[in-house]
């Protein structure tokens, strides 16, 4: 039996995620990525085509904020680290995502 297609993230929920996984401390990109993918139990596969623009984004509104440095493997990488800004916003996201999630559970169950 093969792997099933990758679920669909709906919009916004990216974000949600890379706070959450950000708030374990700094990270570049792919680790971000992966942090992600290993707490879904390998469900969950970013993509950098969908993580980069969710990274700027979350940068922009101040929710994160970025600087250059070295990665474990001697690579120049950008490590972002969340902002008080995205602290308040991340629990305001899972807050709205468990009564979102809660209410589909309700509507599929009946």
């Amino acid at each position: 039996m093969g792997k099933s297609a990758q679920p669909v993230l709906l919009q916004g929920t990216l974000d949600l995620l890379i706070l959450h996984a950000l708030q374990r401390g700094a990270m570049h990109g792919y680790a971000i990525a992966q942090t992600i993918h290993l707490l879904s139990d390998e469900v969950l596969k970013v993509e950098e085509g969908s993580l980069y623009p969710g990274l700027y984004r979350l940068e922009l509104d101040g929710a994160i904020s970025a600087e250059w440095g070295v990665s474990e493997n001697n690579r120049k990488a950008k490590y972002y680290t969340i902002t008080k800004h995205g602290r308040k916003l991340v629990s305001k996201q899972k807050a709205t995502w468990n009564r979102l999630s809660s209410a589909v559970q309700r509507v599929l169950a009946r």
